[in-house]
């Protein structure tokens, strides 16, 4: 088909106007581009510093576990035997119950420190997993699969750490308020915390790390020898929790 010059010049002037036509509305009804998703957060070896001293700044703060336990739609029972937790509280003593160092001790004695899952680097929860409900990422995450989990609580049983929660009740009438972006759990699931792993694919650090007003835990490539963690580690006395037992926790402790 030939076309000529007048005809195409006709063609290619409506066509503007046609583009430029649906700009202009664009522009009148509000509608702005979606911007670029950020790319996603990715690492060899995911781990996670918390400062202790930084932690105590601000007695009684629990920013770090409101944004998470929100974010995640973590349950809030009055019971205590029923309790869901990813982040949590609790003393010392209690976290560190191994620590040969009595002076070390008697310095954080009385004083809570923050606990949750280990992401360990040899998860005996993993190797007890029936169904695979729960498994190791190459980046060292250990995950979870509600729709696989069948309730057994053999992962509860092989933590060391008492890092898994268990749903006792339909946890949905527990939820404060809603957040329809991450899926809620039934009741027989087992669940706990997994570093944020839909956050790190939207390019954003884990929700309790964003949300410390004391810039005291510091997440990142365990095995980056320039990443923040690893700066840390390196100029500063860190602990884990029972390192005695091999299963090599990614959570450290500067004290």
């Amino acid at each position: 088909m030939i076309i000529s010059r007048k005809r195409f010049l006709q063609v290619t002037g409506v066509s503007l106007l046609v583009a430029a036509g649906e700009k202009l509305m664009g522009a009148f009804s509000g509608v702005v581009p979606s911007e670029a998703p950020a790319p996603a957060l990715t690492a060899r070896r995911w781990a996670m510093v918390v400062d202790l001293p930084k932690c105590y700044r601000k007695e009684g703060c629990i920013k770090c576990i409101e944004a998470c336990h929100a974010a995640h739609n973590v349950p809030k029972f009055i019971d205590h035997a029923l309790e869901v937790k990813w982040i949590w509280k609790d003393s010392f003593e209690n976290v560190f119950p191994s620590q040969e160092n009595h002076y070390l001790a008697a310095t954080f004695k009385d004083k809570p420190a923050l606990a949750f899952c280990n992401h360990c680097d040899n998860p005996p929860c993993v190797r007890v997993c029936p169904t695979q409900a729960t498994w190791k990422r190459e980046d060292g995450i250990v995950m979870m699969d509600w729709h696989r989990c069948i309730g057994c609580r053999y992962c509860m049983a092989a933590c060391p750490y008492g890092s898994r929660s268990f749903n006792w009740t339909n946890p949905r009438s527990n939820i404060a308020k809603l957040d329809p972006d991450f899926p809620t759990r039934t009741k027989g699931v087992v669940e706990k915390c997994t570093f944020c792993e839909e956050r790190l694919g939207k390019g954003k650090l884990p929700a309790c790390v964003e949300a410390c007003p004391e810039k005291a835990m510091a997440f990142g490539d365990l095995d980056d020898s320039h990443s923040q963690v690893r700066e840390l580690l390196g100029s500063r006395y860190s602990i884990r929790r029972k390192p005695e037992l091999g299963t090599q926790p990614e959570i450290f402790y500067l004290v």
